[in-house]
């Protein structure tokens, strides 16, 4: 039995899975595509899909990365002079 009627030619989708949205930018920190292209993306003809796929690399320098969290709090306060 082949698994030919099941495949299909068309862009696949960018998802890795990892589905958290960056609260300033509204974009997956996973795709990095916003929440409109996500929901839209079964009906997106292929040429949009691509367009998207082309321009998800400029999209990751807009997301900032964390700079330290509690172990860089707690560095600072031992720093402080009393």
């Amino acid at each position: 039995m082949s698994d030919d009627i099941w495949q299909r030619d068309e862009v696949e989708s960018p998802c890795v899975k990892i589905c958290i949205l960056h609260p300033e930018e509204k974009i997956c920190t996973g795709c990095l595509r916003t929440l409109q292209e996500i929901g839209g993306w079964s009906r997106m003809t292929p040429e949009a899909r691509r367009a998207v796929i082309a321009d998800l690399p400029a999209r990751a320098p807009r997301l900032q990365r964390r700079r330290g969290g509690r172990a860089r709090r707690q560095k600072r306060a031992a720093q402080r002079p009393d």
